[in-house]
């Protein structure tokens, strides 16, 4: 009896069983639970990216350790260490984040028409695609991060001035920027309602994050560049989180988790705005 009852509670648009929707916020953790346990089962095939992660970091401790020819020179406030590790943390974070999913996701349930039955179920459609990003890079980036501190620990060295104390803020900072990231990168996704393909602009999204914050900190841009890269999402997604690791400062740390926490929420509510002008665009023109 039971099971049927369980049965038909899923048929009706609870999949997880009634009970994992008695709170607004429950159901998002069951679904984070659930792809977790699933991405746990199968971590080893997040293995088969280190040899990329490590070629790509080989070849930027080469060419960082032929720029700083001088031992202690500085480029752009940096040291050679300091670069490195800076170029580590970004990468580590643009490989273990894996953010396109949440695009191909998003774009791929909206041509395909998947989203007309998605949107009718006993959840906020992108808040459910968020809660599964999540429980999947919370199988991917410590894995990376792992990689990434025995690289650096073997071929460059430790974190000149790096504090343990500090660790709880750098990892919320790198928590909001993976999150800010899936945000923006659903609200260009969620133009599929308009557009028939997105692509385009995600790939311009994504060459703007890499190039400007994730393979060069800002300070190596024109200064009268930068304070229009600060007010970009560049700042809060790769940049703030790398920066507090190799440099972090008390003053940068609010700073940075100021900025975070207003991108955040204004990317929520543009998030929230293009989705409902998208899903009332389906019901106008008949689903």
């Amino acid at each position: 009896m039971d099971k049927r009852r369980d049965r038909s509670v899923a048929e009706c648009g609870y999949p997880y069983g009634r009970a994992a929707y008695g709170m607004p916020w429950r159901k998002y953790t069951v679904i984070y639970r659930s792809v977790l346990m699933e991405n746990l089962q199968y971590a080893a095939n997040v293995a088969v990216g280190f040899f990329t992660y490590f070629t790509f970091i080989y070849i930027f401790i080469k060419l960082w350790g032929y720029l700083y020819r001088t031992p202690g020179e500085l480029i752009a406030g940096y040291t050679r260490e300091q670069m490195i590790w800076y170029v580590m943390m970004t990468e580590m974070i643009w490989f273990g984040s894996s953010a396109a999913s949440v695009a191909r996701e998003v774009s791929g349930d909206i041509r395909g028409g998947n989203i007309a039955y998605l949107m009718n179920r006993p959840y906020h459609y992108t808040l459910y695609v968020l809660a599964k990003y999540t429980g999947e890079w919370s199988v991917r980036l410590p894995m990376y991060a792992m990689l990434a501190v025995a690289i650096g620990a073997v071929m460059v060295g430790p974190v000149p001035g790096f504090s343990l104390a500090a660790l709880p803020a750098m990892a919320l900072c790198v928590v909001l920027g993976l999150t800010i990231n899936a945000v923006f990168k659903m609200c260009v996704s969620l133009l599929s309602f308009w557009i028939e393909d997105a692509t385009p602009f995600q790939w311009l999204y994504d060459k703007l994050i890499l190039v400007v914050g994730t393979m060069f900190p800002v300070e190596m841009f024109p200064i009268g560049l930068q304070p229009l890269f600060k007010l970009t999402p560049i700042y809060t997604v790769c940049y703030g989180p790398a920066k507090l690791i190799v440099d972090f400062s008390p003053e940068k740390c609010v700073e940075i988790l100021a900025a975070q926490v207003i991108y955040l929420a204004a990317g929520c509510g543009l998030m929230f705005l293009i989705y409902a002008k998208g899903v009332k665009k389906l019901y106008v023109n008949g689903g």
